[in-house]
């Protein structure tokens, strides 16, 4: 894939080889994801069944597998998105939410220990979980950074189970508050032992989960973009 690009003042657009993804793509692969088929997202949409096909089509042609369809059955059949949509959507808030210029990107700061290194990642014990992180060659005693715009939330009953790896960091949460922005919100969730994480997403996303006070959903983000500086007790 190409590297992330904005075109215009207005549209959003994501550069993806010789395709650009758009605000009105992501707008309905969001829709199937919700309402389970892309004739019900286009009817949600107020959109031609015919054109929201052909442009799901002209997608993959250019992208992969977007849009997994199961035909008949006692469901009577339905569509949903593939890992790979839902990598795409996440890619595209993330651009989203950088064209919108914030000056500030929050960041949580979580104390813990180093109890693992491999290389120049590591695991460190806090209080809400162990996580992984780019860590200093030595000391135990850390700092960990994670940045608002590094976390992406998803329902509990959406998110993929571990695979063994440990590219993603997960942490369970609950919803405290939402600061709603024009197009971005400010998401702040309790993940137990009296830690908050703060995420910043956008309205799209707010609207799409259902995100609001006392709503359950799954914190996660890479532990690539996690650093964790040396403490010195005093």
């Amino acid at each position: 894939m190409d590297d992330d690009s904005v075109r215009g003042a207005v549209e959003t657009r994501l550069a993806v080889g010789d395709e650009s993804v758009t605000d009105r793509d992501v707008e309905l692969l969001a829709a199937i994801d919700e309402h389970g088929s892309i004739h019900a997202a286009a009817g949600a949409l107020e959109r031609s069944y015919a054109h929201a096909q052909r442009r799901v089509v002209e997608l993959e042609e250019a992208l992969g597998p977007l849009v997994e369809r199961q035909r008949g059955g006692s469901g009577g059949g339905g569509s949903s998105l593939t890992d790979e949509a839902r990598a795409l959507l996440e890619r595209f808030e993330r651009l989203e939410t950088a064209a919108e210029g914030l000056t500030a990107v929050e960041e949580t700061v979580l104390s813990g220990t180093v109890i693992e290194r491999e290389g120049e990642l590591g695991t460190v014990d806090c209080a809400p979980g162990r996580l992984r992180a780019l860590v200093p060659p030595e000391g135990e005693a850390v700092a960990v950074a994670v940045r608002s715009d590094a976390i992406t939330l998803t329902p509990p009953e959406e998110t993929p189970a571990p695979d063994g790896t440990s590219a993603r960091n997960r942490f369970s949460g609950t919803v405290e508050r939402v600061e709603h922005g024009e197009t971005v919100a400010r998401v702040r969730l309790d993940v137990g032992s009296g830690t908050s994480l703060t995420a910043l997403v956008t309205r799209t996303s707010v609207d799409r989960l259902g995100l609001e006070p006392g709503r359950a959903v799954v914190a996660s983000f890479k532990a690539t973009a996690t650093r964790a500086t040396p403490t010195h007790p005093d």
